[in-house]
């Protein structure tokens, strides 16, 4: 913004060496839409980068190089570095904020999916009952000590034990099963403690309302037919976003994103490397690890208006997926997905997935993420551009009726 408000009482242009959360996530929307309506435009940026310096520990961060202008007209260049220092450029007529060879697009996080969509949200959070969280070994000792217990205990995961394939336990009670779950001693004893810890938190209004059911945690959300795991964290080396379908038993921790009971389908369009693409683009990156968002990501990724064949190619196409993966077990996500031993029916897998869909958004097969980008955000305008129009006329014919 100094830059900006300096260029326009001068003739200067300016360039900033900046953490590239800048240009992420929901700071887009924030910031860049009020410097470049004053006429400031991106004359020139190296995308994502890591920096290291001379520090003893070598303390590198991850950066982006931005050149800012007030002249309208000309060839923009944009800088990419790959991991081996191969610096690429390509000029273009525009560069956003996302430093992305498109228009000046932003992308703001929305409450809900596109209309057809499951509904994302995160897993259960415990809420102070780290007591009813268990490792391995201690599920094995509460069964080991007393059989009843079996019925309490569900595999829980988050992003690390969904990726590792190496679920937690928790105990998990329903009000029904409430009394008899307080006759075994080894849970009333884990419900005792958790009171007193939600107890103890005596300035937390949420902790004190919880204090009344100990034997849970604050949230319960349970599937009963379909139960897909979106990791919040991930690995940018893989091709492919990790995702999966756990049994409907398990417990999703609020460490990782769920749908609960949507289509098959919902799988197969999170597991496209356009999906890959949008994540990595409009969310937030730590470092340059994936952070995705339900909000940000899932919320406003553009998809077209689908028909049930469409539906039907991808569900299949997410059942191959999953059959590729079984074919291999006990391998794991993190197996799996390794860049440089992923099985080779997987990858077939993925490519027929990538196909399905890129044909029904183009289709054909997209060139390169560059293409594959450049649709979305103008799927995306499209979208947003249309959503106010739709949503009066619903007002209006619900008004009617």
């Amino acid at each position: 913004m100094k830059g900006s408000d300096y260029m326009s009482q001068t003739l200067a242009e300016v360039a900033f060496v900046t953490t590239n959360s800048i240009c992420q996530g929901i700071q887009v929307s924030a910031l860049w839409p009020t410097i470049m309506s004053s006429g400031t435009a991106i004359r020139f940026a190296y995308q994502s980068f890591k920096w290291s310096n001379l520090a003893s520990h070598n303390a590198g961060v991850t950066v982006s190089i931005i050149g800012l202008t007030k002249i309208q007209n000309g060839i923009r260049k944009l800088f990419s570095v790959d991991s081996n220092d191969k610096t690429t450029i390509r000029e273009a007529n525009n560069i956003n904020a996302y430093l992305v060879p498109s228009d000046n697009v932003f992308v703001s996080p929305q409450t809900r999916a596109v209309e057809g969509l499951g509904q994302m949200q995160f897993g259960n959070h415990p809420y102070y009952a780290n007591a009813l969280m268990l490792r391995r070994d201690e599920a094995k000792s509460l069964l080991r000590d007393d059989p009843r217990v079996e019925q309490f205990i569900r595999p829980l995961y988050g992003s690390q034990e969904f990726i590792s394939g190496n679920p937690r336990y928790c105990i998990w009670i329903n009000d029904a099963m409430l009394q008899e779950a307080e006759n075994i001693e080894s849970i009333a004893r884990r419900i005792d403690t958790v009171k007193k810890a939600r107890a103890e938190k005596d300035k937390d209004k949420q902790a004190n309302k919880l204090v009344a059911t100990p034997y849970r945690f604050r949230d319960q959300y349970t599937a009963r037919n379909l139960l897909t795991v979106i990791p919040i964290v991930s690995s940018e080396n893989r091709e492919y976003l990790p995702v999966g379908i756990i049994e409907t038993q398990a417990i999703v921790h609020n460490k990782a994103f769920a749908l609960y009971d949507a289509p098959l389908w919902n799988m197969a369009l999170i597991a496209s490397r356009l999906h890959w693409v949008w994540i990595g683009t409009v969310c937030v990156r730590l470092e340059m690890r994936f952070s995705y968002s339900n909000t940000l990501g899932w919320n406003t990724f553009p998809v077209p208006s689908l028909t049930e064949q469409n539906k039907a190619d991808l569900t299949r196409c997410a059942e191959d997926i999953l059959l590729a993966r079984e074919a291999h077990f006990p391998a794991t996500i993190a197996d799996l997905y390794d860049p440089d031993a992923m099985p080779a029916d997987l990858r077939a897998a993925h490519e027929r997935n990538d196909e399905t869909l890129e044909r029904i958004y183009l289709g054909r097969r997209f060139k390169n993420d560059t293409e594959r980008l450049e649709k979305l955000f103008e799927l995306y305008t499209k979208m947003t551009t249309h959503a106010p129009a739709k949503k009066a006329a619903k007002r209006k014919t619900t008004a009617n009726d």
